[in-house]
């Protein structure tokens, strides 16, 4: 544990008593943003709330899934969206998930082959966010026209922020993504050796992948999630409902834990701990330097003036990046809606309120005397305070 920590500890959790288990199991997928359960883990955080979290790192989003479906996994780094798929048991077994806490803000990248970076940059592709977009409108009308196959792009899992993402800022450029291109699943670690070897021509995925595809001189960035949606939603804790409900002090005792390493990570002087920790095999595997640029927003880039530092390239605190925003439920159900994966007759509000869980939140962290927000929804775009949304779009969620 951190020196710091030590004059904070408690020595248990609040006046409801205990946890009902000391153990908890949590599944990872290899990302920055499993750096709150990480550092919960190895630096005291969820001992100090006597807990002992046991980490497991999984190949894929599926896999994280089944095993939280079927109780081999009691919580988890889990894709938004995915919890609002399985509680809907959309293109799996039903499983009523909720979202207690969201474990960071941003961390994406949009990242393509580096010849179509090049057709890109001959097409336009500029400063602004969606020039990207544009560029690409550009080279799939000349392919189109040239009688070649369409590109492929890969996206983390169906029901992700990755895939909805994309998707938008295709359809902002007049790129229609179920026709005029092909998207295909793959998991994270996999994305880089599927650009290499030209069986995608680019991806949407989360830190650290773009860097390490640019750092093995096979990609380049076109631009970060964090210029696309200003603050926008990523992973949450995953957990099922049926869980929560009969080990409530427990997941108290690990929303504290786990906003408590978030607010640890996020420090600047953290930095290199944290990326030294995640790079062990069995987390991240990669090079600790690349996870630490990560971290600051200096993302490499291949082309004379293609590095980006994005400071807000991914958050794991401020903002209140950890707060489960109703908001970023009811958007993604939206996008499910708007993609065709579920009927349009789906109560967005309802669902919304059912699956994100920020009563939770705030009796967990009610001593942790935190500043918390007093409302459930939020707009988004466009305006300093509001942040970009989608160059600038305006989205009112109209719940609440």
């Amino acid at each position: 544990m951190p020196d710091s920590l030590e004059d904070k500890v408690w020595g248990g959790t609040d006046a409801g008593g205990a946890p009902e288990v000391s153990t908890v199991h949590a599944g990872i997928i290899p990302l920055l943003d499993c750096a709150p359960l990480v550092v919960a883990a190895e630096f005291g955080f969820a001992e100090k709330y006597n807990l002992r979290l046991e980490i497991s790192r999984e190949q894929s989003w599926a896999s994280i899934r089944d095993k939280v479906t079927i109780g081999h996994l009691d919580c988890a780094h889990m894709l938004g969206p995915m919890v609002i798929a399985s509680t809907l048991g959309i293109g799996h077994v039903r499983t009523p998930l909720i979202a207690p806490m969201a474990l960071g803000l941003n961390g994406n990248a949009i990242t393509v082959s580096n010849d179509l970076h090049d057709r890109l940059i001959a097409a336009g592709l500029g400063g602004d966010v969606l020039s990207g977009a544009r560029a690409l409108k550009a080279v799939i009308d000349a392919d189109r026209a040239a009688g070649r196959p369409p590109l492929t792009f890969g996206v983390v899992f169906p029901f992700s922020a990755h895939n909805y993402e994309l998707r938008g800022w295709l359809a902002a450029a007049g790129i229609n993504p179920d026709f005029d291109l092909r998207l295909v699943v793959i998991p994270p670690p996999l994305m880089v050796a599927n650009l290499d070897q030209g069986l995608i021509d680019g991806f949407c995925v989360g830190a650290p992948w773009n860097a390490v595809a640019v750092e093995a001189g096979v990609g380049e960035i076109v631009t970060t999630k964090s210029r696309i949606w200003h603050n926008g939603p990523e992973k949450v804790l995953g957990v099922r409902a049926t869980w929560a409900a009969a080990h409530p002090r427990t997941l108290n005792a690990l929303i504290r834990a786990l906003v408590e390493a978030a607010q640890w990570v996020e420090r600047p002087e953290n930095r290199r701990a944290v990326a030294e920790t995640l790079a062990a095999p069995h987390y991240l595997g990669i090079a600790a330097p690349i996870l630490a640029q990560a971290m600051a927003g200096d993302l490499p880039g291949r082309a004379p003036g293609g590095a980006v530092n994005d400071p807000d390239f991914i958050t794991f605190f401020r903002d209140d990046a950890t707060f489960p925003w109703r908001s970023h439920a009811a958007w993604f159900t939206e996008q499910m809606i708007r993609w065709r994966q579920i009927d349009q007759d789906t109560d967005i509000c309802a669902l919304a309120e059912q699956v994100y869980r920020p009563d939770i939140y705030r009796d967990a962290v009610r001593p942790l005397g935190l500043a918390v927000p007093d409302g459930d929804w939020k707009p988004e775009g466009t305006g300093p305070s509001r942040g970009r949304f989608f160059g600038d779009a305006v989205y009112d969620p109209e719940c609440g």
